[in-house]
């Protein structure tokens, strides 16, 4: 593979994993803070790209950017709502949420299954028309990725220092201690499940716009390759402060779809990559476990063969 082949895989991966960041990055609020693994994941992030794809088509491309958290944020209240007064188990409830979204994503699509924004203005070719004539003008996608992982990093870091952070950390810990301390885990619950679907929505809402193109499916598996980029960037950043580990999780994701685009170079045939999603996942929950046990069977070997 040429240098003329590498740079550009290189800059799409890069992009890619900044802008799927964000959904790790809502998986590392509600699955690693909060201690809820919610798999309306890709429902949710099927609603941001549905109402990012709609409002920029209606000329709007910079309210598209809240509306599709706002709407994120709708999405978490109603998972939570599930789990918390309904008593359903959140593991089904993010399930229910998930199918319901498909139904309400047509909709939004205007009973479509795809959209096309291939003339449409989007925050990309806004910052492209900013950039115009510069030498950054080749890296306008870059940027605007890179601004918007840098601007979540920073409101996620201080959001979990404030009381409202500390309560949700704790309850991810320890829900029976916070509700002996007058703190509430079902409204904790949900705020975090809001703020992180949000984070995801805005996710989908950034990659419609990147690829010009919105698809019913263009969330599915969203929860699987969070997951896998989470766990990926704990391995290299997991005892840290939690700005450093947010990075981490974002460096995972990046990571991710490096592996992704070399397999897709190998050619690999595309149904073997949930495959390649699924060895991931395994190497990176086993890994630890693995490394302690081989240490401990080494450090057994020694000890015996020092006492024969």
């Amino acid at each position: 593979m040429s240098l003329n082949q590498i740079l550009p895989l290189l800059q799409t991966s890069t992009e890619l994993g900044l802008i799927s960041g964000l959904t790790v990055l809502a998986l590392f609020l509600s699955y690693s803070m909060l201690n809820v693994c919610d798999l309306s994941t890709d429902g949710c992030f099927t609603l941001g790209a549905a109402i990012g794809g709609t409002v920029a088509l209606m000329g709007h491309p910079w309210l598209s950017l809240p509306a599709a958290m706002a709407v994120g944020a709708v999405s978490g209240f109603v998972t939570a709502l599930l789990q918390t007064r309904m008593g359903i188990n959140s593991l089904l409830a993010g399930i229910i949420v998930n199918t319901g979204l498909y139904s309400v994503n047509i909709a939004i699509m205007g009973g479509s299954s795809q959209l096309n924004l291939n003339r449409t203005e989007t925050v990309f070719t806004f910052a492209k028309q900013g950039l115009k004539g510069t030498a950054l003008a080749q890296q306008y996608q870059m940027i605007v990725a890179v601004i918007a992982v840098i601007l979540i990093i920073v409101v996620l870091s201080l959001f979990l220092r404030t009381k409202m952070g500390l309560a949700i950390r704790a309850t991810g810990d320890n829900p029976a201690m916070v509700q002996s301390s007058s703190i509430n885990p079902i409204f904790t619950t949900t705020v975090g499940l809001c703020i992180s679907n949000s984070f995801t929505a805005l996710s989908g809402c950034l990659l419609a716009q990147y690829q010009k193109f919105v698809d019913i499916n263009i969330g599915n598996g969203m929860v699987t390759v969070a997951l896998a980029s989470l766990l990926i960037g704990g391995v290299f950043f997991g005892k840290r402060k939690i700005p450093v580990r947010a990075i981490g999780a974002v460096v995972g994701a990046i990571i991710f779809r490096l592996i992704y685009a070399l397999a897709l170079r190998l050619d690999m045939p595309a149904f073997m990559l949930k495959a390649v999603s699924a060895i991931i996942i395994v190497i990176a929950l086993a890994g630890p476990y693995l490394k302690t046990q081989g240490a401990d069977a080494l450090k057994h070997w020694k000890s015996g063969k020092a006492g024969a």
